[in-house]
């Protein structure tokens, strides 16, 4: 039976309609991002979300987040670095040092006594890792990479003022050089991620934690310490440790041209260094929540500073004699990240 014309356009109409949309459906790219801080940490709200919401803005709604916060995508830190490489997650926030020894190239940055401002280590380390760490994250396009604020040491019980205080004590260390940095001066180092150290702290597991002001109030550490030791301001930072914002390789190479532009203006070294400055800019704020409280602060002198700089000194020889084991120029790579370093202080 033959069709009316009007039922006919209709029909043709309701066709394309119906094409069209299974074609915007089609094109829509929502990419599942899983990261390790509760929404109100620094790290989701001024990094994660603003991020998503800027794709999403500029590929008209195409491309779009479904945000995975504090470890709700499942898993542990640890495993964040494999997830993204195994495309579980499209994209992830991490730690490398969650992984100990995985990422040694990338470690040149979290050496003691290596850094101060978080932003101006976050562009060194940028240009750093595109000269020698690409190769260390095979599955994985990096969209930027960063350090956080000054590191200092919180302690529940006894407070730490000389390299004698640490003792007998067990503190949690951020990444492998940091729990080297740890037994070097004297303590025992106990690695963890940053969502287990409140509990750890309460347990007694460890008497004390390394880390930053920047995550502090979002994990309620100053309220499972009480004294917390910054080194003399006019040294570099005690110890840093460094992040990846990590895309699943396979996934960025699916995208069409265009919206991989958009990944590609949204990344690199104006992200890293924008982000470091957000760390930077929250040491107060993390300051201010240990204040509140009532807190100690302890300014380590600078004789007795320069004694941990002392005591620390061989890990860059350890360093450098790792990457030369492995057949990299570990004496050219030290000396590039510490000239990277002082090329962006310059451009501060």
């Amino acid at each position: 039976m033959k069709l009316p014309t009007q039922l006919r356009t209709a029909a043709l109409v309701g066709a394309l309609f119906g094409a069209l949309s299974n074609v915007a459906l089609a094109d829509e790219v929502v990419l599942k991002f899983h990261h390790i801080w509760p929404t109100v940490a620094m790290g989701h709200t001024r990094v994660t979300v603003p991020w998503c919401d800027t794709i999403a803005k500029e590929s008209n709604n195409r491309m779009r987040c479904q945000i995975l916060p504090a470890m709700s995508g499942g898993g542990t830190p640890g495993q964040l670095v494999d997830r993204v490489k195994d495309g579980v997650d499209d994209l992830t926030i991490t730690l490398p040092g969650y992984t100990p020894g995985r990422f040694p190239v990338m470690e040149a940055f979290e050496l003691p006594f290596m850094t101060n401002t978080a932003d101006v280590a976050s562009a060194a380390a940028w240009e750093y890792y595109s000269k020698y760490a690409t190769k260390e994250f095979p599955g994985t396009k990096i969209l930027a990479t960063w350090v956080h604020d000054e590191g200092f040491i919180s302690t529940s019980n006894k407070p730490v003022r000389a390299m004698e205080d640490f003792k007998g004590l067990k503190i949690r260390a951020a990444s492998r050089q940091s729990s080297k940095l740890l037994a070097r001066l004297g303590a025992t180092p106990v690695g963890m991620p940053i969502p287990a150290v409140a509990d750890a702290m309460t347990k007694g597991t460890v008497d004390g934690f390394l880390t930053a002001w920047e995550i502090i109030p979002s994990f309620k550490l100053q309220e499972v310490s009480k004294f917390h030791t910054e080194v003399e301001a006019s040294r570099p930072s005690l110890f840093t440790a460094g992040f990846v914002f990590a895309m699943n390789q396979a996934k960025y190479d699916s995208l069409p041209a265009d919206l991989k532009r958009i990944i590609d203006k949204n990344s690199g070294i104006t992200l890293s260094r924008t982000i470091g400055r957000y760390w930077d800019e929250a040491t107060a704020v993390g300051r201010k929540a240990a204040a509140d409280r009532g807190n100690t602060f302890i300014k380590v002198t600078p004789a007795e500073t320069d004694k941990w700089i002392q005591a620390s000194a061989p890990l860059y020889d350890e360093w450098v004699s790792d990457m030369d084991k492995k057949g990299l120029p570990g004496k050219q790579m030290l000396q590039d990240a510490k000239d990277l370093i002082k090329k962006h202080s310059a451009t501060k």
